[in-house]
């Protein structure tokens, strides 16, 4: 089966937590219906940000909506001068039988000057559209921005300098 690249961009509107999640689900969410994408069907997905938006990795978006065993990561688009700004995009790399030229690429609000060629998408119902995520929102999905436990400094071998014994350092969150 081949693996097939399902692209789409969004733009949020602040650099909020809130509004980065929100954006990155409704993008993922029609990506997902207009392709009828399975998450056991994904090898992998990136999420990019311009580098105004930091306050949360978009990739929880993916987390919220089930994607837990899917393999994720979260990168910073080129500063490129005069480039769209507070623009999400996603590249989903999708294990399909369906023809490239049948995939339906998403691109939405800011994003779709983008590629004007690939955002004549019919009339989206955003409230239809919010329903379908709030069905399917997984609201015990954590964000990857928590604190790491401190991690002991090591000696020139390896070895922890940590005068606590295993069974005295801090559970994980």
């Amino acid at each position: 089966m081949p693996c097939r690249g399902v692209r789409g961009a969004t733009t949020a509107d602040a650099n909020t937590r809130e509004a980065i999640l929100e954006a990155t689900r409704q993008l993922l969410a029609l990506m997902i219906r207009r392709n009828g994408i399975r998450p056991e069907d994904v090898a992998s997905a990136i999420f990019t940000t311009t580098t105004d938006l930091n306050a949360e990795f978009p990739a929880l978006a993916a987390r919220q909506l089930g994607w837990t065993n899917v393999a994720l990561m979260c990168f910073h688009e080129l500063d490129v001068p005069g480039s769209l700004r507070k623009c999400i995009r996603i590249l989903i790399h999708w294990n399909t039988d369906k023809p490239a030229h049948e995939i339906q690429h998403v691109y939405i609000k800011g994003a779709a000057n983008l590629r004007p060629d690939l955002s004549e998408l019919p009339p989206v119902d955003w409230e239809e559209l919010e329903r379908w995520i709030a069905e399917h929102l997984d609201q015990n999905a954590r964000s990857a921005a928590l604190p790491y436990p401190e991690v002991p400094p090591m000696n020139a071998e390896g070895v922890s300098q940590s005068k606590s014994s295993p069974d005295q350092l801090p559970a994980e969150q």
